[in-house]
């Protein structure tokens, strides 16, 4: 006997008979209600930059943190819940310096964010042996990886409440994702320098937001050969200032 859409709906591990679990497809419906969030890659780095919703006008926008650090070498920028997102980049950072105590070296990107998928995966019931700790539900975050190694160069990784995760030259996440990725698509060249890698993620994120764009509404980032940084409201100012 078949169980109704509802008991399929509550249940996050059971598959419905059309092979879908509803609770993962409703998280990344979630992601669809969260910030802009862009990530463009380049030969010598990556940009990350996030939309930040300011909900009065009384609001500290610095409070305000979608862009973390993980690493000396990587960071991540988050569209959806950001409590999730906290768990998640809490995770990542306990991985990255475990690895690095242990062989005295950081973290690959793609064994970073392989880490914070696994972790993405640990919802629903475990078997009664199971001393893993699980959440009672898939993660409403969708992540974007931004990386420099020397072995493989700048990296930029997505991931999803499903834990799948995909490396990507040009990626948008958000409520603004799909006019965000259309952009990207036409204006996304290989050969961009930093530089114009900043102003065709904020020029992205104006188009899409629905305030005008400005220092406190916008946070971006880079990671290159130097490492990781969260840009300053100066250079954030510089680059609006160009486009």
């Amino acid at each position: 006997m078949y169980l109704t859409r509802s008991e399929y709906d509550r249940g996050v591990n059971t598959f419905s008979p059309e092979g879908r679990l509803f609770q993962v497809e409703y998280a990344i419906e979630a992601i669809k209600l969260g910030s802009t969030a862009v990530g463009i890659s380049t030969k010598t780095g990556v940009v990350l930059a996030v939309e930040k919703r300011l909900s009065s006008p009384l609001l500290e926008p610095d409070s305000v943190e979608k862009i973390m650090e993980i690493d000396t070498h990587v960071g991540a920028a988050m569209s959806g819940l950001v409590a999730d997102a906290r768990t998640l980049v809490d995770h990542a950072r306990v991985e990255a310096q475990n690895h690095r105590f242990t062989y005295d070296e950081p973290l690959g990107c793609e064994a970073l964010t392989q880490a914070v998928c696994d972790l993405a995966l640990s919802f629903g019931e475990g078997d009664d042996g199971d001393k893993k700790k699980r959440m009672s539900r898939p993660f409403g975050v969708a992540l974007l990886l931004a990386g420099y190694d020397d072995l493989h160069g700048p990296q930029l990784y997505f991931s999803d409440p499903s834990g799948t995760f995909v490396k990507y030259k040009a990626k948008a996440i958000g409520a603004g994702s799909e006019g965000a990725q259309s952009n990207l698509s036409e204006s996304y060249s290989e050969s961009l320098t930093m530089d114009e890698a900043k102003e065709l993620a904020l020029s992205t994120l104006k188009q899409v937001m629905e305030e005008k764009i400005n220092t406190d509404n916008v946070e971006l980032a880079e990671v290159g050969k130097e490492g990781f940084r969260v840009c300053k409201k100066e250079e954030v100012g510089e680059v609006l200032g160009r486009l």
